[in-house]
């Protein structure tokens, strides 16, 4: 197989355009509880999936806890894998509910069974928001990109999730769709895939939800791997790097935003936990941080954060 061009590095890129990448306030903590999870996306830049075996133990959850009390964060975001197979997300909901905001769930929504029946009415009880990866309103593009039968699963749960009152407005009850392209291409305008989602699932399904932000896939894990065996690596960072856009740089989630593993150290977002660039470079557990990072401290940089500052940017 022929040598992948690399592109300039981001840090080049920034520097050409007169911009640096530090923090800003942060005010959200990631929590990745395991790469642990019933399904083997396409698209998963962890590489999640059934024969992974990483997963936060319960020490760790109350060392988040207690990082989240003495942080001052405003949200919570919950990842995995699926957070749901993680035992200790009960205890790690209630646990940091009395400091934040919010609490944000990342679910693929097929493990609502096995016992775990009840989670969508724990979820609502304690004000959870759910976010969940809908890459399509084809089903055929969702089922090849997370798996067979998936795309009307999820179609499913989201109904019986509206009739609690999630995506309903005035509830209270916030469910959002997160949409990565099933292939190697960007997404289309976030306003106007929103837009296509809201009225294609409403008039087939009578489903709703709340937002819908659509987002580049980072070419790591899985998804780099397919891009690598598909023979569309060079082609797909050449249209990241096209679309740099300069004034997304400001709005990065990275500047806001600190992630724990489910190990418990901690980088700068989840596409840098997944390529083992700690936070600001330097390896770090939660444990050792007294509060949040501070405003202007520096974050660890790769060839994969060009997908968050093409178009619109990932904020």
């Amino acid at each position: 197989m022929a040598q992948s061009a690399r592109p300039e590095p981001f840090g080049e890129t920034l520097r050409r355009h007169g911009l640096t990448l530090r923090r800003g306030k942060t005010a959200t903590l990631q929590v990745n509880v395991g790469t642990v999870c019933n399904l083997s996306c396409r698209h998963c830049h962890l590489s999640a999936g059934p024969g992974r075996a990483e997963s936060m133990t319960r020490k760790t959850a109350d060392e988040v806890i207690a990082y989240a009390e003495r942080g001052g964060f405003a949200v919570v975001d919950i990842t995995g894998g699926a957070p749901e197979l993680n035992p200790n997300l009960e205890r790690l909901i209630t646990g940091v509910k009395p400091f934040v905001k919010k609490t944000i769930v990342r679910s693929n929504l097929t493990l609502f069974t096995g016992g775990r029946e009840r989670l969508p009415e724990f979820f609502a009880e304690h004000g959870v928001v759910i976010a969940t990866s809908l890459p399509s309103i084809n089903k055929g593009q969702t089922d090849a990109q997370r798996g067979d039968g998936v795309f009307e699963r999820v179609v499913g749960v989201i109904k019986s999730l509206n009739t609690m009152g999630y995506g309903v407005d005035g509830s209270g009850l916030e469910l959002n769709l997160v949409m990565c392209p099933s292939g190697a291409f960007l997404p289309q305008h976030q306003a106007q895939t929103e837009r296509r989602f809201r009225d294609a699932l409403g008039r087939d399904w009578g489903i709703r939800f709340n937002n819908l932000h659509a987002f580049a896939n980072a070419p790591i894990g899985r998804f780099g791997q397919w891009l690598d065996t598909s023979g569309n690596r060079d082609a797909y960072i050449k249209k990241l790097t096209d679309s740099f856009n300069p004034c997304a740089v400001d709005g990065l989630m990275c500047r806001s935003l600190v992630s724990v593993s489910w190990d418990g150290y901690l980088y700068d977002c989840d596409f840098n936990l997944a390529e083992g660039l700690s936070m600001g470079g330097a390896k770090t557990h939660i444990t050792e941080m007294k509060t949040i990072p501070a405003s202007g401290s520096p974050i660890a940089m790769g060839d994969h954060c060009y997908t968050c500052s093409a178009g619109a940017g990932f904020t």
